[in-house]
């Protein structure tokens, strides 16, 4: 997921003789739909793409909304476009195929659909899981393409999960980096009076129930977790910026207190 991989796609691009009447088809996981997205989106300033979702991740969020990217030494998607698809297709007898892991991953970035308007998604079959997280981010994304207002709440649970990917070399996998982001804004959110504990309650439960972690890994440094967090997309001239949740449901938070962000990561530690 690297700018030199797009370059080459272009490259193939043209020595096919492909024009701007011609389809990029993306068949693949979240890697796949994100490159193939930009590759499209940047080829002749602009194709058609369309994506055949073939993991749990790129089904209910990667797949879907139009955003493309890829990764910089620096941090993760900091290079990319909106650029929708044509169309996205979900086979949902896909998901058998996959490796244990690669569900997990899948269901930690479908947990965040529970505080995004999904309710116990948990009781619902797989196909009607899917087409329920679709249609939330579709409606939230209709409201905002550009991520200038409330498409942000996307990104619950995403701040802390992308600095962990980083930290780790990306060791840990963007849905369990979610899963654990997911507790993190919990915690940060019961630290700043947001939400009480019941509520942190319900996301270890959601949590435990996917079988995904709710603690940092071993080894974690509050100090690089912040730094890395510092350079969110979110972040802007807002100070730290957090999608987190509230008495009205996920919303963005600007200017979020560092000595509560410790704080936090500390009520995240396997011993705590």
């Amino acid at each position: 997921k690297t700018m030199s991989t797009v370059e080459s796609l272009c490259s193939q691009f043209a020595a096919w003789g492909l024009t701007r009447s011609d389809c990029v088809v993306g068949v693949g996981g979240g890697i796949v739909t994100d490159v193939a997205g930009f590759a499209a989106s940047v080829y002749h300033r602009g194709m058609q793409v369309i994506h055949v979702a073939t993991t749990l991740m790129a089904q209910i969020d990667a797949a879907i909304g139009g955003k493309t990217g890829v990764n910089l030494a620096q941090g993760k998607n900091l290079v990319g476009t909106y650029w929708q698809p044509s169309a996205v297709i979900c086979d949902t007898d896909l998901l058998l195929t996959l490796p244990k892991r690669e569900w997990q991953c899948g269901l930690g970035e479908l947990a965040k659909y529970h505080w995004l308007g999904g309710g116990n998604l948990d009781a619902l079959p797989i196909d009607e899981r899917v087409a329920a997280c679709v249609q939330i981010k579709a409606d939230i994304v209709s409201e905002d393409e550009r991520e200038s207002g409330r498409r942000a709440v996307l990104n619950y649970g995403h701040t802390l999960a992308h600095a962990l990917e980083i930290a780790g070399d990306h060791q840990l996998r963007h849905g369990e980096a979610v899963g654990i982001g997911l507790m993190y804004a919990a915690e940060l959110a019961s630290l700043m009076g947001r939400i009480d504990g019941d509520a942190v309650q319900e996301h270890r439960r959601v949590l435990a129930g996917y079988g995904l972690a709710s603690e940092l890994p071993a080894g974690s440094d509050n100090e690089e977790l912040i730094h890395l967090m510092s350079r969110d997309k979110k972040v802007l001239d807002a100070g730290y910026t957090f999608a987190l949740l509230g008495s009205t449901g996920v919303e963005v938070v600007k200017n979020v207190d560092p000595v509560l962000m410790r704080e936090a990561l500390e009520a995240m530690r396997p011993s705590a």
